[in-house]
């Protein structure tokens, strides 16, 4: 019997402590702010606030239905950004078409040397420029490459 009591007992003090929970979150969905609404609030503000400075950062080039990124590191480590549009079939067609790359022409295609004005020489120093595309080293040529709605497409200089 006195195990039933402190059962029953038990579960009450249960249901008014989750009944007081509730009416307390219940209380912060209603529009009203406290203090961590405001901090999120800050937190959210400023989130939006870098991603606006970061966009500003994109060279926009080009005229064309398509559009898609382009990233560009140099050997020093310094980031470029440019948002591409292009009626071009491939990544290679577009960038050269605006004078963002150039190279020479071999047996596996294009090889490109110069990005965005900055020239490497693998023979001189060892240094190349690597394609990527979202992040992955590219299995096809730039000039091979077809242009995919919302791929990243970045060149790096690496040794």
């Amino acid at each position: 019997m006195k195990k039933t009591l402190f059962s029953k007992s038990l579960s009450f003090i249960a249901c008014i402590v989750l009944t007081a929970a509730m009416a307390l979150f219940t209380t912060g969905c209603n529009g009203k702010k406290n203090v961590s609404d405001s901090d999120a609030q800050d937190a959210v503000s400023a989130s939006v606030s870098s991603q606006n400075e970061a966009t500003s950062d994109v060279t926009v080039l080009g005229e064309g239905q398509t559009a898609f990124s382009l990233k560009v590191t140099d050997a020093e480590g310094n980031e470029s950004a440019f948002e591409i549009h292009t009626d071009q079939k491939t990544v290679g067609a577009a960038l050269l078409e605006l004078g963002l790359i150039a190279g020479e022409d071999s047996a596996y295609g294009l090889y490109v040397k110069t990005v965005n004005g900055v020239t490497v020489d693998y023979n001189a120093d060892g240094k190349y420029w690597a394609f990527y595309i979202n992040g992955e080293y590219a299995m096809t040529g730039v000039d091979s490459t077809d242009i995919t709605d919302g791929a990243v497409y970045s060149f790096k200089v690496e040794k």
